[in-house]
């Protein structure tokens, strides 16, 4: 999140229900109630994870994930649990991703600690409503009312898993002084920017109640909140945030994140059509103007354009995949899945250690080194926004990291309104629904997304009818299925391709996706390698130095890290853009028991380029280059250097990397 240094006045932000009559004049109540989402994820605790993503999810555990608690005085010795440091958002971003890491991995000593913490938060719970640290008088002692929502996103979790009453009591309560104390104290600040988070738990609550007051509730928050549809036609999201620039609320990239899925929240309320069609506009115009190869878009603390030297907080990451589970959800469109298996096996692996003892604040899609850099250029972040290490340039993302991988599956698969199963997004794992009144069974074993195969069974108890509906990528061109021995079938790339029969028995479905390699062109461009879900990147050698000894809570192994390159970076890459299989060769490889490490890759390339002697460091990071450069360096009496192959690996296999090259001539 960082520290505000600047913003923008409450009144220059469109808030919904506001600044445009239309949207007020038609958000009225839904004839009954809330509106179903086109598909709805199981409860969490139905999906298992298995395979490489068990060993992701337990290497995270047995990293900063699971003990954050025991060591970092902002959530061991938070407000929230009995202590007296910060009694805002940290702990609760921590319970927000330890609570579903915890029950997927059935952690028996996380679920004990997570148990004594929120029975804490329930028990202190004042008879007015809110939580101990939210003061008498929030008119006298502002609290932004954000920690509020993020706590009871978190809660609603826990009662999910564990059925406990009195937490489901405790977020009513909680949600009951909100909808008073909205008028005493109405949202301001990072509450204004994230009100439909606070949805989440409100319709949470309203599906096992029904009671009406909390779609108020609902309507109160998106009415004082912001209405990014307004704010998108005002102002000017498109240019980047200068380098060392202004911090605006407005190009916050965490808020930009959270935000993408405001549209599909508000439209369960009243399904207004301005706002199914508004989800996708705002991350294309995102992509646009600030998109990166791997699904994510540049902010290094606000938007930053789409060069790959720009960084992308790791805080916004996990938010966006959130986001786009939330999309998928409600509006049914494959186009949002995918998006999410990209930044997925992407982005959220490459801005950790592969131990998971460190992260990143800004990752960088071309970033060749990693050191406290007084010459950085990131718009508003500080010298040591991508080291590796505890808590680099702030801590929100400390306490915040945590969603990513546990959130992803839990919302692999979802149940369709005909009884049946959606493949959302593919990992192994393992599922228990009900179709009617028949417990099923349902497993995926694949070494995707390194690998190409998927292997589905299906296990009703007793013989059943429903859809298996499995999510075609859009970039699957000559996908196939075969149901039970029988022959392939052809499935449209793109598309969610729905298989209804009776299931007797256990009934194998092979899937094949068809990765094929091609190369997209970006900022200057420059040029990327992508097959399948997966971005390649090259292997460079890498040299890690302990850094910041002295601080506090650096001892091993949550100590922090400068990352430099052993071997050269500067190549300029050689492929045939029209038929990229012709100058790239893929090779497989075991999945390591750290998946995303330079040595666990699964999937590796070999290509061939050329160095550039003129590509140099700058300021401490890859020089920006452009074809004039490389023209430049080609021209007599300069000789080309000579041919060398090279190795490139998943993005979210490297810790420093070239991601979008110059291209250069064979």
């Amino acid at each position: 999140m960082g520290t505000v240094a600047g913003g923008v006045a409450a009144a220059a932000v469109p808030v919904a229900g506001r600044t445009q009559a239309s949207r007020t004049s038609v958000r009225g109540a839904t004839p009954g109630g809330l509106a179903d989402p086109a598909f709805r994820p199981l409860p969490i605790g139905a999906i298992r994870p298995s395979g490489w993503l068990r060993r992701q999810l337990r290497i995270q555990a047995d990293g900063l994930s699971g003990h954050l608690d025991e060591f970092w005085p902002d959530v061991a010795n938070s407000k929230w649990f009995g202590g007296d440091a910060e009694g805002w958002e940290r702990a609760p971003y921590w319970l927000d991703g330890a609570i579903p890491l915890a029950w997927l991995l059935d952690d028996a000593p996380m679920k004990a600690r997570i148990t004594k913490h929120v029975g804490h938060i329930v028990s202190n719970q004042r008879p007015d409503g809110w939580y101990s640290p939210y003061p008498e008088d929030a008119v006298a002692k502002r609290y932004d009312m954000w920690a509020i929502l993020l706590v009871n996103k978190a809660l609603v979790q826990y009662h999910e898993l564990t059925n406990d009453a009195r937490v489901l009591d405790a977020v009513a309560r909680s949600l009951r002084a909100m909808l008073v104390g909205l008028d005493r104290t109405p949202l301001y600040d990072w509450g204004r920017f994230r009100w439909y988070e606070g949805l989440v738990a409100t319709f949470y609550v309203y599906e096992r109640t029904r009671e009406p007051w909390l779609l108020e509730l609902a309507r109160k928050l998106r009415a004082q909140g912001v209405d990014f549809e307004a704010l998108y036609k005002t102002e000017d999201i498109t240019l980047p945030t200068p380098r060392r620039g202004l911090w605006k609320w407005t190009k916050h990239v965490v808020n930009t994140a959270m935000a993408t899925k405001a549209a599909a929240l508000s439209w369960r309320l009243d399904q207004q059509p301005g706002d199914r069609a508004f989800a996708r506009a705002m991350i294309e115009l995102l992509d646009r103007h600030h998109g990166q190869v791997t699904g994510m878009f540049t902010g290094d603390e606000c938007l930053a354009g789409r060069n790959p030297l720009q960084g992308t907080e790791l805080c916004a990451v996990v938010e966006f995949m959130y986001s786009l589970e939330h999309l998928f959800s409600v509006f049914g469109d494959p186009w949002f899945a995918d998006r999410l298996e990209r930044v997925a096996f992407n982005a959220l692996p490459a801005t950790f250690a592969p131990d998971m003892w460190a992260h990143q604040y800004d990752q960088q899609v071309n970033q060749v080194q990693c050191t406290s850099n007084s010459e950085h250029q990131f718009t508003t972040n500080g010298p040591e926004s991508n080291l590796y290490g505890l808590e680099p340039n702030f801590g929100c993302c400390t306490a915040n990291m945590h969603q990513g991988w546990p959130k992803l599956a839990a919302h692999l698969w979802m149940k369709t309104p005909d009884e049946g199963i959606v493949a959302v997004a593919y990992a192994p794992s393992r599922a228990e629904f009900r179709s009617g009144d028949t417990p099923v069974s349902i497993s995926l074993d694949t070494d995707y997304p390194f690998r190409e195969t998927l292997r589905i069974t299906v296990a009703p108890a007793r013989p059943a009818r429903f859809p298996l509906v499995l999510r075609v990528p859009a970039w699957a061109e000559g996908a196939t299925v075969r149901v039970a021995g029988g022959g392939e079938s052809p499935m449209k790339a793109g598309t969610l391709h729905r298989i209804e029969r009776v299931w007797q028995g256990a009934v194998e479905v092979h899937v094949h996706f068809p990765m094929r390699p091609a190369v997209v062109r970006g900022y200057n461009e420059l040029a990327a390698v992508e097959r399948g879900p997966l971005v390649y990147a090259l292997k460079i050698g890498e040299e890690w130095t302990r850094v910041n000894a002295d601080k506090p809570h650096r001892e091993l192994p949550h100590a922090d890290f400068e990352v430099r390159p052993t071997t050269p970076w500067n190549y300029g890459l050689i492929v045939d853009e029209q038929h990229p299989e012709r100058t790239l060769r893929f090779e497989e490889r075991p999945v390591g028991e750290r998946p995303f490490s330079p040595e666990g890759a699964g999937m590796v390339a070999s290509a061939q380029g050329r160095k550039l002697p003129n590509w140099k460091l700058l300021r401490g990071w890859a020089a920006e280059i452009s074809p004039a450069d490389v023209a430049w360096t080609n021209r007599p009496p300069a000789q080309p250097e000579p041919v060398e192959d090279i190795t490139l690996i998943p993005y979210g296999c490297t810790n420093i990397r070239i991601t979008e090259f110059p291209k250069v001539d064979p």
